[in-house]
């Protein structure tokens, strides 16, 4: 029988390689290229659906995407707190937290502390998407104020056994699919460029 953790035995070309984009001394770049594979998935997939949508597979491919696409964003964003820790010369490593707003405000509170009001400002202005994107998802996904429910793409219900928002709406609750994808495209530009420069330009640079 077959084993699924072995290459391909007919083509290079089918086998996926788990450690060709990890390195056992890279900590922090590990977790980048992790992140930059799930934001990706989420615009493959969204591509596919906007191509044709005559099936409807975006009602089913939706949930994936969107857990994809917030899973991203949490790695890119603890793995730039971890930079940041690092340039600041702290042992810290980032919050145990998948809650997207506090790692976000964290992110911009340490880039104020590490590089300045300049720095903070480039910041902001190029993570527009971003921070619009989390603004509107908590809006939806945080009912009581209190919850933070960004498990709401991987299960159906709440930790306290509770309907998600869109189980529990009577009336139909859609995504634009068109505006999904710009702005998925537009938050992996811009946290690949901004999450790169803290990384590889400054603290790899620093080490060197």
């Amino acid at each position: 029988m077959s084993k699924i953790f072995k290459g391909n035995p007919n083509t290079f070309e089918k086998t996926a390689f788990l450690n060709w984009r990890v390195y056992q001394d890279d900590e922090i770049g590990n977790i980048l290229s992790l992140a930059e594979g799930f934001l990706n998935s989420s615009i493959n997939l969204l591509k596919l659906c906007v191509s044709n949508n005559e099936d409807n597979k975006a009602d089913m491919l939706i949930f994936p995407i969107l857990t994809n696409l917030n899973h991203g964003m949490e790695l890119y964003l603890k793995a730039l707190i971890w930079t940041l820790n690092k340039l600041n010369k702290s042992e810290e490593k980032f919050s145990k937290t998948h809650n997207l707003k506090t790692l976000i405000n964290e992110s911009l509170k340490k880039i104020k502390e590490t590089e300045g009001d300049d720095s903070f400002k480039h910041f902001s202005q190029s993570t527009t998407e971003l921070q619009s994107y989390i603004s509107e998802l908590y809006e939806k996904i945080n009912t009581d104020g209190k919850s933070d429910n960004i498990d709401f793409s991987r299960y159906p219900i709440t930790k306290k056994m509770k309907n998600h928002f869109y189980v529990a709406e009577k009336e139909n609750v859609e995504i634009d699919l068109v505006h999904l994808l710009n702005v998925t495209e537009k938050i992996l530009e811009s946290l690949d460029d901004r999450v790169s420069y803290f990384f590889y330009d400054k603290l790899v640079d620093e080490i060197e």
